[in-house]
């Protein structure tokens, strides 16, 4: 009799670490790489505006504000206009 109990409580730890294996294990990680996607993400873009304006600076130095910001506009705008006809383009076909 003893014997019995003790597999039908191995039973019910296998069948409980199955089930949590199948749900809370997974949700657990994928709840993990969420928060390192959201860090990642603000460490990134945090890096590209201090990028950006130190390269302002930069160019503030040997320019006027106008001229470095002209110098930093000029490729987004390209970038911009490049991915709008890109996507009229493709939403016409």
């Amino acid at each position: 009799m003893q014997d019995f109990a003790k597999q039908f409580a191995d039973l019910l730890e296998a069948l409980a670490a199955k089930v949590r294996s199948l749900t809370i294990d997974r949700i657990a990680r994928l709840i993990k790489m969420t928060g390192l996607g959201i860090l990642v993400a603000t460490l990134a873009f945090t890096a590209l505006v201090f990028l950006l304006w130190s390269l302002y600076g930069a160019l503030e130095i040997w320019l006027t504000p106008a001229g470095a910001f002209a110098v930093i506009a000029i490729p987004l705008v390209a970038a911009g206009a490049y991915m709008w006809f890109k996507r009229t383009r493709t939403n016409d076909t």
